[in-house]
């Protein structure tokens, strides 16, 4: 129930985003989910890809810095008040979120969280009832 989330440090450089993706596509490789953040100097653009391994490796091929994270992919309901939900059994189970984004599935409003122990925070949400994506199902939402 932990998914491999692709991060890639890029230059704040006219081009270098599109480079990446790119080089996915050139590779054939899907990108399900993104986060990008930046400061003056440089972004990290956090990606859910039909293929992790390969696709750290294609950018690493390429001159980008690239590693792979753990993260969990949460099924959410559209309704109101389930984020909040979510992060109250976080909190209550002494975890911190580091970052999230979401998962566009098109049917659940899912999600993408980096806690401070994964293992931990799996555990948690599972045994609150909340679905999570496997990776398998995760790598492949909206590939066709």
């Amino acid at each position: 129930m932990v998914i491999k989330q692709l991060s890639v440090f890029i230059e704040n450089r006219e081009g270098r985003l599109e480079k990446v993706t790119e080089t996915l596509a050139k590779n054939e490789i899907n990108i399900v989910s993104l986060s990008l953040a930046d400061t003056a100097e440089y972004g990290v653009l956090r990606l859910i890809v039909s293929d992790p391994i390969k696709g750290k490796q294609v950018l690493k091929d390429a001159e980008f810095s690239a590693m792979l994270t753990d993260v969990i992919a949460i099924k959410l309901p559209h309704k109101i008040g389930q984020l909040k939900n979510v992060l109250n059994d976080i909190v209550a189970a002494d975890l911190s979120v580091e970052y999230m984004y979401t998962l566009a599935t098109g049917e659940n409003a899912s999600l993408i969280v980096k806690t401070s122990d994964t293992e931990k925070a799996v555990n948690t949400l599972v045994n609150n009832g909340y679905e999570l994506f496997k990776a398998e199902d995760a790598y492949q939402i909206n590939c066709e």
